[in-house]
């Protein structure tokens, strides 16, 4: 168990870390081309996200992701304590992860995001995403198809969401003390946390009306 905690947490800080950390560089290097910017915050996430999946997945499950891991326990794939135990490290490892990537740009450890996300559009986007995401991560048939999955629908769901795809209520929260592009005004977290949490729901209907799937977890 302690292994599963520490590759939870582990997991969720540097996913956190090269989210909020690419989004820095990607800002800096960009010379205001948000485009651009976005499009190398993308490409660093998709990487990041498949090799830590692949990594840490034998471990933990790979979750990283309280929504994950609600499905989990609903799903009875992990048991409550365990479920608890995942979310805690998770939502300490972004938040470590984010502060890590302003250390390493030589910002405050934490700087609170002005960066606003907020209003029906951004909800319905992380609804969809994190709906997206529930269903590809428990219809994939072992880590490895998970990994690329996963990974390529955050990177699609980056550029057809209007939210950018947090989906993910933990790296909300982290994303929160980083005033960068990857950033969000801590205001707007709880409307994001719930548009995740009700597309997990979704995705749950959804895994249920396709029938009994291969797990990755």
């Amino acid at each position: 168990m302690t292994r599963k905690i520490l590759a939870e947490a582990l997991g969720a800080l540097l996913l956190t870390a090269c989210v909020v950390g690419s989004g820095i560089m990607a800002e800096r290097l960009a010379a205001g081309n948000a485009a651009v910017a976005l499009l190398a915050n993308t490409l660093a996430t998709v990487a990041a996200l498949a090799t830590l999946i692949v990594l840490f997945g034998p471990v933990s499950g790979a979750h990283f992701n309280p929504a994950i891991s609600a499905v989990a326990l609903y799903r009875r794939q992990i048991e409550a304590s365990t479920a608890a135990m995942y979310v805690v490290a998770q939502i300490v490892g972004c938040c470590a992860g984010a502060m890590l990537a302003n250390a390493m740009f030589e910002l405050p450890l934490v700087n609170l995001s002005s960066h606003a996300r907020h209003g029906p559009a951004q909800w319905l986007s992380e609804f969809v995403a994190t709906a997206g995401l529930v269903l590809i991560a428990f219809r994939s048939p072992d880590i490895r198809e998970a990994a690329w999955r996963v990974a390529l629908w955050i990177g699609a769901a980056y550029w057809f969401t209007a939210s950018t795809s947090f989906a993910n209520p933990a790296i909300s929260i982290g994303r929160a003390l980083s005033d960068s592009f990857a950033g969000i005004r801590p205001v707007d977290v709880p409307g994001f946390i719930a548009a995740q949490l009700a597309g997990a729901v979704l995705g749950v209907v959804l895994l249920r009306a396709l029938g009994e799937p291969k797990v990755a977890t």
